[in-house]
C-alpha cells in the first residue's frame, strides 16, 4: 500500500543487494526490509551500538587522563567510568528518540495513534541505527581523521534515521528531518545537563 507498486522488487533480490541499498538509503530497500522481512535483531544491534559508543567515550577518556602507574589502584574506577559512558550513551539515545516521537505526535497526532505504530517506528529507528557499527573500524584503525569519521558516522546515521522514518510512517522529506532535529536539540540538551553536573561526557 505505501509504495503504490503491484510487487515488491526486493523478493527476488539477494540479501547482499538490500543491504548495499540499504547502505545507500534508498526508501525502497527500507521498506522491504521493514515490512517484508522478520528481522528481530532491533534490540540487540540497539545494545551493541551503544556498548560502541561507549567504548569510544571511555577510550577517549582514559587517553586524556593517562596514567603510566604500573600499580593503578584506580583500575576499577575506570572500569566503572566505562558503564557511566554507556548510561550516558543511553539516556541521550532515549532522549533523542523522545523528541523524535514527540514532535511526529504533536504534528499529526493520527500517525501514531496505536501502540503497534509506535512500536514500528521504534523497530525502524533502532534498525537504522547501524551505521553505528562503523565506530568499530574507526576505533580500530585511529588515524588523525578520526573525528572527521565520526562527524562522517554521525550524519550517516541521522540520513538513515530520516529514511527510516519517511518509509514508516510515509511522509514526505521535511517533516522526519524536523522530527531529528528535535530530537538532536533534546540529545544535546541532556549532554549539556550532564555538563553542567561536572561529568566527562
Amino acid at each position: 500500500k505505501s509504495c503504490q507498486k503491484p510487487v515488491d522488487k526486493y523478493i527476488e533480490y539477494d540479501p547482499v543487494i538490500i543491504l548495499i541499498n540499504a547502505i545507500l538509503c534508498k526508501a525502497q530497500a527500507y521498506r522491504h526490509i521493514l515490512f517484508n522481512t522478520k528481522i528481530n535483531i532491533h534490540g540487540k544491534l540497539c545494545i551493541f551500538c551503544l556498548l560502541c559508543e561507549a567504548y569510544l567515550r571511555w577510550l577517549q577518556l582514559q587517553d586524556s587522563s593517562q596514567n603510566i602507574d604500573p600499580d593503578d589502584l584506580i583500575r576499577y574506577a575506570k572500569e566503572w567510568d566505562f558503564y557511566r559512558m554507556f548510561g550516558i550513551a543511553s539516556l541521550e539515545q532515549t532522549s533523542f528518540l523522545l523528541g523524535i516521537f514527540i514532535t511526529l505526535w504533536w504534528t499529526r497526532p493520527e500517525m501514531l495513534k496505536t501502540k503497534s505504530d509506535f512500536i514500528l517506528l521504534l523497530k525502524a529507528l533502532l534498525l537504522s541505527t547501524y551505521g553505528k557499527l562503523l565506530l568499530i573500524p574507526a576505533v580500530i584503525w585511529e588515524h588523525d581523521y578520526t573525528p572527521l569519521c565520526l562527524a562522517f558516522i554521525k550524519v550517516f546515521v541521522l540520513i538513515s534515521n530520516s529514511q527510516a522514518i519517511r518509509v514508516t510512517l510515509n511522509l514526505n522529506r521535511m517533516r522526519p528531518w524536523l522530527a531529528i532535529i528535535t530530537g538532536l536539540i533534546l540529545e544535546n540538551g541532556v549532554v549539556c545537563l550532564f555538563q553542567k553536573m561536572g561529568w566527562d561526557v
